[in-house]
């Protein structure tokens, strides 16, 4: 079983600018992207919901770029499940070109949904619709013991968790 939902894309000239790199909001597009994608595949149940009064609201979404890629670089959008609670879900992305049987990581995101329903003007949170609670729990980070250690040694009432990535061990399934 595969640690993270994985979208590939194959970059166009369309999404780089004048340089001939890839302009800095394609990323946020293709976070949007991957996770429309997973809906699809892993919980078309909860796109039904969205078709009733279910709505999926982006609260926050960032992106560290670590290299440039360019245009027909191929890359593989891995997402994972970084936090969950009652009304919202914490996702981080990491955006890895494909050459040649290589990966280089070129980007990590983030990206903070929440869940609602009602209709526009009375809006309210919702509870994360346990088909999408499913889905997602194959793609959980699980934080390192050194992590959770030092979260512990910040006193009671905090949790340690991963800032990146690379400080999280990627666990295939929940226990």
């Amino acid at each position: 079983m595969e640690s993270y939902y994985e979208y590939r894309h194959l970059v166009g000239f369309e999404e780089t600018n004048l340089v001939g790199n890839v302009y800095y909001v394609n990323y946020l597009r293709w976070q949007g992207r991957c996770r429309e994608m997973f809906l699809r595949e892993q919980a078309p149940d909860v796109l039904a919901e969205v078709q009733d009064d279910l709505k999926l609201f982006t609260l926050k979404v960032d992106c560290e770029f670590l290299a440039e890629i360019t245009a027909f670089d191929e890359l593989s959008i891995r997402m994972r499940l970084e936090d969950l609670t009652q009304t919202q879900v914490g996702f981080a992305f990491d955006y890895v070109k494909l050459t040649g049987g290589q990966e280089v990581l070129v980007a990590r995101g983030r990206q903070r949904i929440a869940c609602m329903r009602g209709p526009n003007g009375d809006t309210r949170p919702a509870k994360v619709p346990d088909a999408l609670r499913d889905a997602l729990s194959r793609y959980r980070v699980v934080p390192t013991a050194a992590k959770v250690l030092a979260g512990s040694a910040a006193g009671p009432g905090h949790a340690g968790h991963a800032d990146h990535a690379d400080e999280a061990v990627l666990q295939g399934s929940l226990p």
